[in-house]
């Protein structure tokens, strides 16, 4: 018999063989199960429990304890630029706080200028805190990856996702329409002052679309996914994506409840997806079909409709 021998060794018993012609196994540390090869995993057992495994869009390098010092920098950072841009641009005399309110929206440099800034320091702390200091590509680890596509299922074209959103924005117009909206949203006070009206649709399209992906579908949604499971993560995010909306809808709840169906439909498209390019498309089709019939329907905002 040989060390490399598959062949377990006979049962004991009488044998021919004198005791200097058997051959003695040589000592070692480990006493091998005679039944496996020297080289199967069976005869080597995990000496600890495997951790579980993360499809590659949730694997994530940022924790809860990231995700609060975000929230808390982002909240600091906002009431800073709004603070100072109205410092900057505040009017001399004293305003009521509805007057102030319109001021601000005929101002794009506090409206549209003050939200640039913030969406540009809330990447910067992202990308030092994940890229940087951690040597990861910042698009990736945030989940801009290529778009899977499940085994024997056709490949389908990115504009497919863009032509989605259009639908899904078609849709919830038709939605809209049917609901009795109150006065004086926000978002239709913006719509008076042409200048910042068309500056907002601009970043609807161009701006919101990014931003909003990778900070809801690309952050929140893996930490949540893995934190909760995938179903509930995805609830989650789109409740959470109608909520920060809510403010300009003036917190008219059945507006807020259609962009959190919104907010769920994009972050399922994310998830099945694995890739915040997909929810990114449908997005960018939603925000430019709303944008475009916005425009036409006012005439570049030089003529509002009658009921506003």
């Amino acid at each position: 018999m040989n060390p490399f021998d598959e062949t377990p060794p006979n049962e004991p018993g009488p044998s021919s063989e004198t005791p200097s012609q058997r051959e003695e196994p040589a000592p070692g540390p480990l006493s091998m199960p005679e039944s496996a090869p020297s080289w199967s995993a069976e005869a080597y057992p995990p000496a600890l429990p495997v951790a579980a495994a993360y499809p590659a869009d949730l694997a994530i390098t940022w924790s809860w304890v990231h995700f609060i010092l975000f929230v808390f920098f982002g909240f600091v950072s906002l009431v800073i630029v709004q603070g100072l841009m109205l410092m900057h641009y505040a009017p001399h005399q004293k305003l009521s706080s509805s007057d102030l309110e319109s001021y601000m929206f005929s101002k794009p440099q506090i409206a549209i200028g003050s939200m640039l800034i913030w969406y540009a320091i809330l990447f910067f702390f992202l990308y030092i805190t994940l890229s940087v200091l951690r040597g990861h590509s910042f698009w990736e680890c945030l989940g801009w990856r290529k778009i899977k596509t499940n085994p024997g299922v056709k490949r389908r074209n990115p504009l497919t996702y863009f032509i989605w959103g259009c639908g899904l924005s078609f849709f919830v117009a038709m939605l809209s329409a049917q609901m009795k909206q109150p006065d004086n949203i926000p978002m239709e006070e913006l719509f008076k002052y042409r200048q910042t009206a068309l500056l907002f649709m601009a970043m609807a399209v161009f701006v919101a679309p990014i931003v909003e992906e990778t900070l809801f579908r690309g952050y929140l949604y893996p930490l949540f996914a893995r934190s909760f499971g995938i179903a509930p993560g995805i609830l989650l995010t789109g409740v959470l994506f109608g909520l920060m909306h809510g403010a300009q809808l003036g917190w008219t709840w059945s507006l807020v409840g259609m962009l959190i169906l919104v907010g769920i439909i994009f972050t399922t498209v994310r998830a099945r997806t694995g890739s915040v390019f997909a929810s990114y498309l449908m997005h960018l089709g939603y925000n430019s079909l709303i944008s475009f019939f916005a425009i036409l329907g006012t005439h570049g905002f030089t003529k509002l409709p009658t009921d506003h």
